[in-house]
């Protein structure tokens, strides 16, 4: 069987808001009297990022969860579009290529779903084989490109997987409440896509996948659905949880192919917040240089859940050598791939 290697990436933003600008329109007001709120902002280590629905434009906050979904239905099909187009486009296939699409999502729910309006849409064939990774969260793209790469391997044709997520759209009411801040501070909009194909001379081979959960700490980070759009929990402990995983998950995934951390070339790093990079860089003992893709993206674009770590992919796309793909979520779930120069 040939090995699932990703030959193309394709994202799409929608515009473009300042961090200072939406905190003094609409998120000094929100949290008046808040008084960490201000500092909060200020040190999310987000210069901008993006929004289908920018809070400087419209209130969405009172807006009931089902006219979110009509709105997420509205906006993700044109990103997702643009996103997956990108990447065939980058990997040289046609949509009546795919065997396999596979979207990712925890921000926006319909039936039929955005997987099959758009392979109709975009004239991916009447067999095409779909799959919907719900509700995940933040890691949820390595899952799903673990999924992914096994209809490749085992069946070899080629597969598209989308990440589409539109956090703007569950904005939620002003309340004294800190984790809410950290969320509000942090979380974007985006849509990020890849190609993989059977036994691909060019691009990263998919050499691994591990994953790791710790259910003691379930409820540092939740992601629940109430009647006015979803609201995320964060706790200040959850970047101490992932301290004590991070090393064992990565030496697990590097000792299969007879790696260890001085040989990778490349850390794609979900970006959830900046301590939390932070713990990442000192328990793998790297240096501040090594995780520059992952602050980048998170001053650029924010923090666009589970589409996140393909951004950094792509600002890593140069690199020559073995990349690890790290992202974090509800559970606490640790994940990570490493993908392999073919």
């Amino acid at each position: 069987m040939s090995a699932a290697v990703v030959t193309g990436a394709g994202s799409a933003l929608p515009a473009t808001i300042e961090q200072d600008a939406v905190w003094d329109g609409y998120f000094a007001r929100h949290y008046e009297g808040v008084r960490a709120a201000r500092r909060i902002f200020a040190g999310s280590g987000v210069r901008r990022r993006h929004a289908v629905a920018s809070p400087l434009d419209e209130d969405l906050s009172r807006w009931s969860t089902g006219a979110r979904m009509e709105r997420y239905v509205q906006e993700a099909l044109p990103l997702g579009k643009q996103a997956v187009a990108g990447a065939l486009d980058a990997a040289g296939l046609a949509p009546g290529d795919v065997g396999l699409f596979a979207v990712v999502t925890c921000t926006g729910y319909a039936t039929p779903g955005l997987d099959i309006r758009l392979a109709s849409d975009l004239g991916m064939p009447p067999g095409l084989q779909r799959l919907l990774v719900g509700h995940m969260g933040c890691y949820a793209a390595i899952p799903g490109l673990a999924a992914v790469s096994d209809f490749v391997t085992a069946r070899s044709r080629p597969a598209v997987m989308l990440c589409c997520e539109l956090t703007s759209l569950h904005v939620q009411p002003a309340q004294d409440d800190l984790e809410q801040v950290v969320s509000h501070a942090l979380f974007s909009d985006a849509a990020a896509a890849v190609v993989l194909e059977p036994g691909a001379s060019r691009g990263r081979r998919v050499a691994g996948i591990v994953a790791r959960t710790d259910p003691s700490t379930a409820d540092h980070m939740t992601w629940d659905v109430t009647d006015l759009g979803f609201r995320m929990g964060l706790s200040a402990r959850v970047p101490d949880v992932l301290g004590r995983h991070v090393g064992g998950v990565v030496d697990e995934l590097l000792a299969v192919a007879g790696l260890r951390i001085e040989d990778v070339a490349g850390w794609a790093v979900h970006p959830g917040g900046p301590r939390i990079l932070d713990v990442v860089r000192d328990q793998l003992g790297l240096v501040e240089e090594q995780l520059s893709a992952s602050r980048r993206v998170l001053a650029e674009h924010g923090n666009c859940s589970s589409a996140t770590v393909l951004l950094v992919l792509e600002e890593l796309a140069d690199v020559d050598g073995p990349v690890v793909a790290m992202a974090f979520g509800p559970g606490l779930t640790l994940y990570a791939a490493l993908l392999l120069p073919t």
